[in-house]
């Protein structure tokens, strides 16, 4: 699997940001077969910093109904990045 196809996208939410601001952790979605040590691997080499702790959690399916129809979103896999405490993402 490449660098690339693991890290999905960053999560901004309201607590992702002050977790950001707070304790130096990044929200990424990332790929479902991705395990801890290929994420920090990834976001060591995409972002050039050093990675002190990757903690990893699927997030559900959740119901949807747009109007008559009824179903599902799709479960994903969510991953919470911790820094260094002398470093930052920018753009992140």
């Amino acid at each position: 699997m490449q660098i690339y196809d693991i890290i999905k996208r960053p999560v901004v939410t309201e607590k992702s940001v002050y977790l950001q601001n707070a304790h130096n952790t990044y929200t990424f979605e990332v790929d479902r077969r991705a395990n801890k040590t290929e994420i920090r691997k990834a976001v060591e080499t995409l972002f050039k910093v050093k990675v002190s702790a990757v903690r990893t959690l699927i997030m559900p399916s959740k119901a949807v109904r747009r109007g008559k129809s009824i179903g599902e979103t799709s479960p994903w896999k969510k991953a919470l990045v911790t820094v260094a405490a002398d470093q930052k993402i920018e753009g992140v």
